[in-house]
């Protein structure tokens, strides 16, 4: 896999984009924030998020409902549905979720999926959004994103500026590839259908008709707070129901803030991911810049890319089209 052009290296993590990749805030396009998931705790976060939007080139509006509150949820099931129809059919081009936490798997078979599909938006989230994601491919096919989120990367006290910069970049169309650090991959070059996310989210909708049916694809997963034996226990789940080996390749992201225990006994997060690659015989890489930390790629759910490792990177090929 050829590399066009090589930006700067941020603490390890590289992206590749073509000549478009000056900034070009006029290109950004709009935003439009809705809320499906979890309340939003503090309105200021989502006004900041906005101002920091604004710096970066994305006009944005406000769902009326985006900072309604009915129990854990940013509105009743109801008014979480409306917003996310509003979402659909209003004139910006992106779609992002203020925030992730619980409440979107309960919409499932209440969202119009074709109308999401047809909407042509390009919608992005994560953690509970996994669920829109991967609906949205199982139901449509179409394409939508994970990453970052309104409160989580724009609305905090500090914003991370490769997270920043690399979601501009994709959602202009500019990055080509995304080089990352990598100490633990097994050999691989390959392409396939890019699926994955939130790994208990994506373990809640197996069995359902929002699970999506990919073969020969690339699994991206990661997780926070869940130790490493109840990581363990969902891959063990996908792969008992086959659908880890009927991958190319699984990315492994961040799994953060777990405690290990002392019975443990040396049982940790890197035994579980030896345990993996005994059981399943598919390539696996770690240190994808996705998760629940502060650094955070943008990646495309349902699109074809590549995966290509060699010592101590890989490159994940996100624009096939110049490749």
């Amino acid at each position: 896999m050829k590399k066009n052009a090589k930006a700067a290296s941020h603490d390890g993590h590289d992206h590749e984009c073509g000549p478009a990749c000056e900034h070009h805030p006029a290109a950004a396009g709009g935003i439009y924030l809705v809320s499906p998931s979890s309340a939003v705790r503090d309105p200021q976060t989502v006004e900041l998020a906005r101002e920091r939007l604004a710096a970066e080139g994305f006009k944005t509006a406000l769902d009326r409902a985006a900072l309604a509150t009915h129990q854990r949820f940013a509105g009743t099931d109801k008014q979480r549905l409306a917003g996310l129809a509003r979402a659909a059919a209003q004139k910006l081009p992106i779609v992002m979720a203020t925030r992730g936490g619980y409440g979107l798997s309960r919409l499932l078979p209440y969202i119009d999926w074709t109308a999401m599909a047809d909407s042509g938006k390009r919608f992005v989230g994560m953690s509970d959004f996994t669920a829109f994601n991967l609906a949205l491919l199982a139901r449509t096919g179409a394409v939508s994103y994970t990453g970052a989120t309104a409160v989580r990367d724009f609305g905090g006290k500090r914003t991370d500026a490769l997270t920043v910069a690399l979601f501009g970049e994709i959602m202009r169309g500019e990055l080509e590839i995304l080089s990352f650090e990598t100490r633990d991959a097994d050999a691989v070059d390959a392409r396939g259908v890019l699926w994955g996310g939130n790994l208990a989210t994506l373990m809640s909708l197996l069995g359902t008709p929002y699970f999506p049916k990919v073969r020969g694809g690339i699994l991206f997963l990661e997780d926070v707070a869940e130790h490493p034996y109840r990581i363990e226990r969902m891959l063990a789940q996908l792969a008992q129901a086959g659908v880890l080996q009927k991958q190319k390749a699984i990315l492994l992201g961040g799994f953060s803030d777990y405690k290990l225990a002392a019975h443990d006994q040396g049982y940790d997060l890197p035994e579980v991911i030896k345990w993996l690659r005994r059981e399943v015989k598919v390539p696996v890489v770690t240190g994808l810049p996705y998760g629940h930390g502060d650094l955070k790629a943008t990646l495309p759910i349902g699109q074809k890319v590549g995966i290509a490792t060699e010592r101590g990177l890989a490159h994940l090929v996100i624009d096939e089209h110049h490749h």
